[in-house]
């Protein structure tokens, strides 16, 4: 099937790709001054090292990396591996994307989340929080983006079951939340509007699945640290990574996921 349909979109998948490459760059700056309480648009990205600006030829994704063999070009200070590899994955992400949706005018709303998940991704797993300034101004955007997608004509989704689906996988979280404070973090809630409205978007299946495969790769990955002795039971471990990667495995294969396992049981 897919033979089919990669040739189709593949000057979209290149167009979207080059802006994911181009919108890793800014990430790295996202995640590297937000946490920090600084502003992503000024000053201009300097190396840490040496105080001294970063050249614009410099700044071309993956490619300035490979070019100064991961050194600053001033004082040859080594430059973390991690901001190509940001800038190469938002490009794949991006990509992807690009081919589950193609010409759908929903694609925007999920490139949005990809690029503003990744950012939460890397923040939490660095600072142990989600802030707020990215959150939060991701339901306006969501709403936003989603609204524009229907009125442009998608037939992909529902906004309504997005809405519910928002409010619903909020709601579990509180629900969560109250229960064991101490096992999940307020920014984790905040979260799961969120991710609850483009999973709903697609489907009470794929709805489900986001939300189930947030805890099984959580409890999965939890239970690996402790049989590798790299972590115990009260290890603190962040879980907007897994929650971003289950939503991401819905909206690529939710649907089909669901389908499958009623198909399987014979509900």
């Amino acid at each position: 099937m897919l033979s089919g349909v990669v040739p189709a979109v593949l000057p979209l998948v290149v167009l979207v790709t080059v802006a994911g490459l181009a919108i890793g760059s800014f990430l790295n700056v996202v995640v590297w001054r937000v946490p920090r309480g600084e502003s992503v648009v000024s000053p201009p990205s300097a190396c840490p090292g040496c105080g001294q600006p970063i050249r614009p030829r410099d700044n071309v994704p993956v490619a300035g990396w490979l070019l100064l063999k991961g050194r600053c070009r001033d004082c040859a200070a080594p430059i973390s591996a991690r901001y190509p590899l940001v800038e190469l994955g938002t490009g794949v992400l991006f990509a992807v994307l690009a081919v589950r949706f193609g010409f759908d005018p929903v694609l925007p709303a999920y490139l949005y989340l990809a690029a503003v998940g990744l950012a939460l991704a890397l923040i939490d797993l660095d600072h142990h929080r989600l802030p707020d300034v990215l959150t939060l101004p991701s339901y306006p955007v969501a709403v936003l983006l989603l609204g524009l997608a229907v009125l442009a004509g998608s037939e992909s989704g529902d906004p309504i079951r997005a809405l519910i689906g928002g409010a619903g996988m909020y709601a579990v979280y509180v629900a969560l939340r109250l229960a064991h404070p101490a096992g999940m973090g307020f920014g984790d809630v905040k979260l799961a509007g969120v991710l609850g409205m483009y999973t709903g978007w697609l489907g009470w299946g794929a709805w489900t699945v986001g939300l189930f495969l947030g805890f099984l790769i959580g409890g999965v990955f939890g239970i690996a640290l402790i049989a590798t002795g790299r972590g115990g039971r009260k290890t603190k471990v962040p879980f907007g990574p897994f929650m971003l990667l289950g939503a991401l495995l819905a909206v690529l294969v939710g649907e089909r996921l669901a389908s499958g396992y009623l198909t399987l049981t014979g509900v």
